[in-house]
């Protein structure tokens, strides 16, 4: 008899916090939760350096995608701030959260088709 804390549930064959599909989606599912909840963002690009480079494939480049996603996004969010005593930063902001939607709703498109990020380093979309 197996020890059932040790074999895989066949009922429930993925993780949401093991490497993988269900993972990716997660990150990108808390990224877009911080414009609520702002440590859910943290929170996702956590799982996403735990998890990058142990899944391989297809997988790493969502990894990838999502903690330059976080990290560029905290820099044009950062400008903003700064250049919000002008409109401009107002504008760029706007801008800023257009993007990192943008790029979430992207991956989890690709991560539900099982797809890889075709340039995972863009700074564009």
């Amino acid at each position: 008899m197996s020890d059932p804390m040790i074999s895989p549930d066949p009922r429930h064959p993925e993780s949401w916090l093991e490497p993988g599909k269900l993972n990716v989606q997660l990150v990108y599912a808390l990224y877009l939760l911080s414009f609520l909840i702002g440590i859910s963002g943290l929170i996702g690009l956590v799982f996403a350096y735990l998890n990058r480079g142990k899944a391989g494939g297809w997988i790493d480049t969502h990894y990838t995608y999502a903690i330059r996603t976080f990290w560029i996004g905290l820099l044009y969010g950062l400008v903003s701030a700064i250049l919000s005593l002008a409109v401009i930063g107002v504008l760029l902001a706007i801008g800023t959260v257009v993007w990192v939607v943008v790029r979430c709703i992207i991956g989890l498109q690709k991560a539900t088709a099982g797809e890889p990020i075709a340039k995972p380093e863009t700074w564009w979309v």
